[in-house]
């Protein structure tokens, strides 16, 4: 038997119809791309910062410090490998065990969860500038006094939640106290001894001792 033979198809076939609007959804992407990349490059539009070193200013425990960072970096970092302020501690390194707390605008917030270069702007209180020099702040003498720690990473965390803490409830009963600390962890396991130093504290703090 002869093969039948069809008649040649007229108009767009299926595989030119692909290849074609194919080629042209890619000319659109490029050319998109394109646009965005040129809108990037455009001077005075989009002010970008880094990658590379940027000057900032931080006030931290009253001074002004200037020094630069790559914008990727995090508070923490900056107070301990820039400004030599290493009573942060860096632990989780992922905000959940609030070793690395310091004080922004008077509110505890864990600096490895913070850039440095956000933190421009705001009061920053570390651990180093809670009390003079030579001086035991209230609540750090309480820590002592109360036995309320063990291998010390996560004490001066811990102190600056308390600060934070009293400063908001000069007047916390034990159970608050629990709950108001709950971000805070201690792997050694000696939240009695904080729980009675934070007691002790307010009762320093209002000059009950």
């Amino acid at each position: 038997m002869s093969k039948r033979k069809f008649p040649p198809q007229k108009g767009l076939s299926r595989r030119t119809f692909l290849k074609t609007t194919g080629a042209a959804v890619s000319a659109g992407v490029m050319s998109g791309a394109a646009a965005e990349m040129l809108s990037a490059q455009a001077p005075g539009r989009n002010k970008l910062a880094g990658p590379g070193e940027v000057p900032i200013t931080l006030r931290i425990n009253g001074t002004a410090q200037n020094l630069s960072v790559e914008p990727r970096v995090t508070l923490l970092d900056a107070l301990r490998d820039r400004l030599d302020l290493t009573g942060a501690k860096r632990v989780c390194d992922r905000g959940t065990c609030g070793s690395c707390t310091v004080l922004i605008d008077g509110k505890a917030m864990y600096s490895c969860t913070m850039l440095a270069i956000e933190a421009q702007g705001r009061e920053i209180l570390t651990i180093e500038g809670l009390a003079p020099e030579g001086e035991l702040h209230p609540i750090s003498a309480a820590f002592v006094e109360n036995d309320a720690q063990q291998c010390g990473f996560c004490t001066p965390g811990f102190v600056m939640a308390c600060k934070a803490y009293l400063d908001k409830y000069p007047s916390p009963t034990e159970a608050q106290v629990r709950h108001g600390l709950g971000g805070n962890l201690c792997r050694c396991g000696t939240y009695i001894g904080v729980r009675a130093a934070v007691l002790d504290a307010a009762a320093r703090m209002k000059g009950g001792r």
